[in-house]
């Protein structure tokens, strides 16, 4: 909310700088975002007249004029073709600065010496809007007289001040020029001054003029209305046009001008219909048919429904309550007899047309926030009264006022001990009234109790709560002591899951990976593009009700084409190589259409490509883990097939019985899916099950006193057997001697049959209370090479 200075010292006084009350007004509650001074880049600029013109002597495009400043004439050049002797203009003197940091200082041009510059409106950073003829190609002539030698700010009325207020969605009272004036005067200690709304007698009845029919009266609990005949349409005066400016709204004409002049100052909106456009001279609120269409006065077409709310005449909509009006019936220079609207409309109603339609306006922000009942009568006077002000029109006497709604005082009973009690304060209850008093309530002292009548235009009061927050803010927050809490200490500590996630995650870095987080939402296209194309494969999956869009229209089930997505974006973008995992949520329904919450699992998903990654790569980051974990001696590799996985390249995890996930090279015609042309390596695992799973405790083993005995073990097996059964035969026969087992070398070759390949490993034997003797490592060795053969069928090579 934009609120000028000089505006808001018409309703309250005020004798601290913008700087002073903006500090003061953020303390009590009315948070300032900041302050904006006019005019504030142009310096030495002031009022001249031209006194005559003479040719420039060395240049035909050029003129001098001889200007006035009231104190001093001085002879400047110029180019501009609109200069007339006796024009009001704006002359830069020397030294001056103009918006942009222009220095403007004497010179001599083509022989001529000058002393200054006649600035145009765009050299001044000025529009039509700021003042009219700014943008005319040429200087800017001053259409009004002004003292010579005055400053042109003060001219244009920019040396005013503009303070910019947050206000909170529970405070739409505050969304008007009165509403802030009623803060400053609480916080100054200053007295308010509402505007004294007076109309004249009009003319006739303005029940013959036109008449307004509710059907919807819960959406509309009041409608004002008042005619205006033989207008004339015309500017707004500039004190209007430098107000309107100042907070931000462009002035048009003074019908339009007065009715957001009313919603500035009072913070009702208002329309003018055109009342010659209305069908049967009557309005109707109403409902919007379904399929009706309404160009409105942004001249776009909207498509309404059901649920929106309409004004309408007898024959067709007008206008979107509360929100915008038509372009059938806008006031234009034809205009004749105009018909003014002041109602009020249901938040949730103005609130949903808005979003429905992505249409937002200055109306549409106050309404849905909640409007004070009694105001819609109140600010169609003020607009009646600015029209016979600036004699833009006859006011027909009377007012149409339907009113479905209560117009009642609330009432409220508070504690006031209660209210000391919540601020940890010990205020009388005279203090009390004192503050709340100057908030308008009205307030009555009964003993414990307060009995307060709550202003109507506050409708965010409710309750007890409620009345300490004012008690509090104006008061002043910074006098409320401070006080240690009280009550027994509670020490808060981590669960198991969340320390071994933490720690997982610090893993998992310290190999090399980047941790990312992707949407939970996803697109149901994405299980075509991981190559689950059968309807029978497609896991069942929860369906957003209200989505953004298609592309997140259901909550994963998988990780992979969000791991994917985020390889490609970086694939893209020249990123060579690239590390990333995952620890998310994958959401899995137990019946469609859903009776209870889906199943939430943590998955693990790691992605990879770039020089020199292979699955041997990401398996040892697996295999660090899992030993963090204390599951690497249950951990098996075993071959498997997956839609979206390389087949022959592609393992499925076991840790135990339990299958806890998948790991391999992406299939190439997945990975073109993605763009992604490297080699992509990925694996995706049930990280719930490894927490679960985990082996957290860990036991102290001395180190070893004997020394160990390596032997080196080559042996030819079959192709399809795997290394992983090798190692398992070797432990199986190797005895309780047996330390450690290492595969250093996998060979196939022409030294090797067809169909055959070579394992080498590092054995390592040890004892822990004596030196082992190569007798006894021997007998180990052979038992461990006969198993194999007899086991697997393989032979020393």
């Amino acid at each position: 909310m934009l609120v000028p200075l000089k505006w808001l010292k018409e309703y309250v006084d005020i004798d601290v700088t913008a700087e002073e009350l903006a500090h003061r007004m953020t303390m009590t509650g009315s948070k300032v975002e900041g302050i904006h001074k006019q005019g504030e880049g142009i310096n030495n600029v002031v009022v001249g007249r031209i006194l005559n013109i003479e040719p420039h002597p060395n240049a035909d495009k050029l003129v001098v004029c001889n200007v006035d400043t009231g104190t001093r004439q001085y002879r400047i050049v110029t180019g501009a073709p609109n200069v007339e002797q006796g024009q009001l203009v704006a002359v830069a003197l020397d030294g001056a600065v103009l918006p942009g940091e222009l220095q403007i200082n004497r010179s001599e041009i083509r022989g001529v010496e000058s002393w200054g510059m006649l600035c145009s409106g765009e050299e001044l950073g000025l529009t039509d809007d700021d003042y009219p003829g700014a943008e005319i190609d040429g200087i800017l002539v001053l259409n009004e007289e002004y003292p010579l030698g005055m400053d042109i700010r003060e001219a244009l009325g920019l040396d005013d001040e503009v303070i910019e207020f947050e206000i909170t969605s529970n405070r739409p009272d505050c969304l008007s020029i009165t509403g802030i004036a009623r803060e400053a005067a609480v916080t100054l200690d200053s007295v308010f001054r509402m505007p004294r709304i007076e109309v004249k007698p009009g003319i006739g009845d303005v029940n013959a003029e036109a008449a307004v029919k509710i059907n919807e009266p819960e959406l509309c609990p009041r409608y004002c209305a008042r005619v205006v005949k033989d207008v004339k349409i015309g500017p707004s005066p500039r004190w209007m046009q430098q107000k309107l400016a100042a907070a931000g709204v462009r002035p048009i004409n003074n019908i339009v001008d007065i009715t957001n002049y009313v919603m500035l100052e009072m913070g009702q909106p208002m329309h003018a219909f055109d009342l010659d456009k209305l069908a049967g001279k009557t309005i109707v609120v109403r409902r919007a048919n379904k399929g009706e269409k309404l160009i409105t006065l942004d001249e776009k077409e909207r498509l309404l429904d059901e649920n929106m709310l309409v004004i309408a005449d007898a024959e067709k909509s007008i206008g979107l309550a509360g929100v915008m009006g038509g372009a059938n019936t806008e006031i234009s220079s034809e205009t004749r007899n105009i018909l003014l609207e002041s109602a009020n409309f249901d938040r949730g109603s103005i609130r949903l047309t808005a979003k429905a339609l992505g249409l937002r306006s200055e109306s549409s922000s106050r309404f849905e926030k909640g409007l004070d009942l009694h105001n819609a009568r109140a600010a169609i006077d003020r607009a009646a009264q600015l029209i016979q002000e600036l004699e833009a029109g006859t006011v027909v006497e009377g007012v149409i006022d339907v009113c479905n709604g209560s117009l009642d005082d609330r009432v409220l009973d508070v504690s006031w001990k209660k209210v000391n009690q919540l601020l940890g304060l010990n205020l009388s209850p005279e203090i009390m009234k004192d503050i709340l008093t100057g908030l308008e309530f009205k307030v009555e002292v009964q003993g414990d109790i307060l009995k307060l009548v709550v202003p109507a235009f506050r409708q965010d009061i409710e309750g007890v709560a409620d009345i300490a927050e004012e008690v509090a803010r104006i008061y002043g927050y910074d006098k409320i002591p401070m006080t240690l809490m009280e009550g027994t200490v509670s020490r808060g500590r981590k669960t198991r899951e969340q320390r071994l996630t933490d720690m997982a995650k610090e893993v998992l870095a310290g190999t090399g990976l980047y941790e990312v987080v992707t949407y939970s939402f996803t697109s149901p296209k994405v299980y075509g593009t991981i190559g689950i194309n059968e309807p029978k494969d497609i896991p069942l999956t929860v369906k957003i009700g209200n989505p953004l869009g298609e592309d997140q229209s259901i909550m994963r089930t998988t990780l992979i084409p969000s791991i994917l997505d985020v390889l490609s974006r970086n694939r893209n973008r020249g990123i060579q190589q690239c590390r990333i995992f995952e620890i998310g949520t994958a959401f899995f329904p137990k019946s469609l259409p859903l009776e209870e919450l889906p199943e939430e699992i943590r998955i693990l998903t790691i992605g990879e490509y770039g020089p020199g990654m292979d699955y041997y790569d990401i398996k040892g980051k697996i295999e660090t883990l899992l030993k963090f974990l204390g599951l690497l001696d249950q951990a098996e590799f075993i071959p498997h097939v997956h839609p979206a996985f390389h087949p022959g390249r592609t393992a499925l995890l076991k840790l135990g019985t339990v299958e806890a996930g998948v790991i391999g090279e992406i299939h190439p015609k997945i990975a073109g899916n993605y763009q992604l042309e490297d080699r992509v390596i990925l694996a995706e695992l049930d990280f719930d099950k490894l927490i679960s799973m985990a082996q957290d405790q860990r036991k102290y083993k001395p180190l070893p006193k004997y020394p160990a005995v390596t032997r080196d073990l080559a042996l030819v097996v079959h192709k399809d057997v795997l290394a992983g059964q090798v190692e398992k035969c070797i432990w199986k026969y190797g005895g309780e001697l047996l330390e450690a087992v290492e595969l250093f070398d996998i060979y196939m070759g022409s030294q090797i049959p067809e169909g055959y390949k070579s394992l080498a490993y590092a054995l390592n034997y040890r004892a822990a209370d004596r030196t082992l003797t190569d007798e006894e490592v021997s007998l180990l060795h052979d038992s461990i090479v006969k198993g194999l053969e007899k086991d697997l069928g393989a032979r020393l090579r």
